[in-house]
């Protein structure tokens, strides 16, 4: 009776098609979030890989080093700075106009933002300064070991 009627999927065949097309949709929202993003994507270069390998021009990436002592220079405009990033391996010159942060002195670490410029120089959009592991915040630097416990511990 049955034979000119088509039949459905058999339960198995239906959740075989639903797994694949929830993985098809799943692997496609993967590609279009992944195209989107793609100029998004900031690397992190030290001096060494920048020097070896230069990302392309105009390209977002982080430089992360040193601030050599003896580079940092201020231009005329007094807004913009120029300065040397090393690893100890390598130099990269650094330019950057705008507000530098409390923390970026000769000496410190830094994590720049940025792109390479066409003359070999990183121009800085941004500037992250690091500090060491002896950093004390200002309002603490004349507090002894115990004021400065009491102090963090009223504040949580």
């Amino acid at each position: 009776m049955n034979a000119g009627k088509p039949q459905g999927l058999k339960a198995k065949h239906q959740r075989l098609v639903l797994l694949a097309v929830a993985l098809t949709a799943l692997i496609g929202a993967g590609v279009l979030a992944t195209w989107a993003l793609r100029n998004q994507a900031s690397y992190f270069y030290v001096p060494s890989d920048i020097v070896a390998r230069p990302p392309e021009a105009d390209r977002a990436v982080r430089l992360g080093g040193m601030v050599e002592r003896g580079t940092m220079k201020n231009a005329a405009d007094g807004v913009t700075v120029h300065f040397v990033v090393t690893d100890g391996k390598a130099r990269v010159p650094v330019q950057f106009a705008g507000i530098r942060p409390a923390l970026f002195v000769e000496g410190s670490g830094v994590v720049a933002e940025g792109h390479m410029g066409r003359d070999g120089t990183f121009v800085a959009d941004n500037l992250l300064a690091k500090h060491d592991e002896k950093y004390v915040p200002r309002e603490m630097q004349n507090m002894t070991a115990d004021q400065a416990r009491q102090t963090i511990a009223h504040t949580k």
